[in-house]
């Protein structure tokens, strides 16, 4: 019964794969949102990365969402910032060209700047950011393709990394599961759901998983209800500098859609797997 818990899974989800119908997409959008109120992305951040940029009284600071989805978790950034009258940059990364829209679509009071990109080679300048942020996201894909998301993610980022994701674990399945029948609608929530919870880590793996990025400074914490968020310092990758968009002249951009049906997603937040790259 509980083997299925002893290691991740390698199954792919229907937003992996693609299987699914534009209208199921948007039913997804939405839902989606609802379940993650409900289960804690917010409150993760709220304890990991805003605890921090309260503690050292910064009263301006950058953030970067990679696999922002509809850009819920800056939002909370930004609400916060503005009720500290701190001045918050906030860039929110999607492959995905919908979910790429929903972001300005959603944050119509708030200044946030929507890029499509390639989260394993992004087009940004080392240490652009003061903060990454990357959430139930990294459970899409394969160890050593985790692996160079981190790296990537280090690369861009000048003082701390925050993940969060799902803790691998029964009574986090069997709940949902339950609860999903009762109350969920959307078949991609229903169904990937769950088996994002098997893809999910336990803590000291998603800590191997910074340590062989080569991140410093790792710390892995169980957050309710069954979140873990990991916080690191940056490794030293060195790639050479790409102009900040902000500082060309041009609006925040969304670009065109390009490439295959193929992608990884992150509930509605998605970064093209690159299983071009590896076949």
């Amino acid at each position: 019964m509980f083997d299925k818990f002893r290691r991740r899974s390698p199954k792919l989800e229907h937003l992996d794969i693609g299987d699914y119908t534009p209208e199921e997409y948007e039913g997804c959008i939405v839902e989606l949102q609802r379940v993650n109120r409900w289960l804690g992305d917010a409150r993760a951040l709220r304890t990991s990365l805003i605890t921090e940029i309260k503690r050292l009284r910064l009263s301006s600071f950058s953030v970067l969402d990679v696999g922002a989805g509809s850009g819920e978790l800056l939002r909370v950034i930004a609400e916060w910032s503005e009720k500290q009258g701190s001045r918050a940059r906030l860039t929110g990364v999607e492959l995905n060209a919908r979910s790429a829209r929903a972001i300005s679509e959603q944050s119509v009071n708030v200044q946030i700047d929507a890029v499509r990109a390639d989260a394993f080679s992004l087009p940004f300048a080392d240490n652009q950011f003061d903060y990454v942020i990357c959430s139930l996201f990294t459970h899409h894909f394969e160890n050593d393709r985790a692996v160079e998301i981190l790296r990537e993610l280090s690369r861009v980022v000048r003082h701390e990394l925050v993940v969060i994701d799902l803790h691998r674990h029964p009574v986090s399945y069997y709940f949902y599961t339950t609860i999903g029948k009762l109350f969920l609608h959307n078949r991609l929530i229903r169904e990937d759901g769950a088996l994002s919870i098997l893809r999910g880590f336990k803590p000291r793996e998603l800590a191997d998983l910074a340590e062989r990025a080569g991140l410093k400074q790792i710390n892995v914490k169980r957050r309710f209800p069954y979140r873990l968020v990991l916080r690191a310092q940056k490794t030293n990758t060195v790639r050479l500098p790409v102009t900040p968009y902000w500082e060309r002249g041009r609006p925040a951009r969304i670009l065109p859609e390009t490439g295959s049906s193929l992608m990884h997603f992150r509930g509605t937040r998605s970064v093209r797997a690159g299983r071009r790259r590896s076949q």
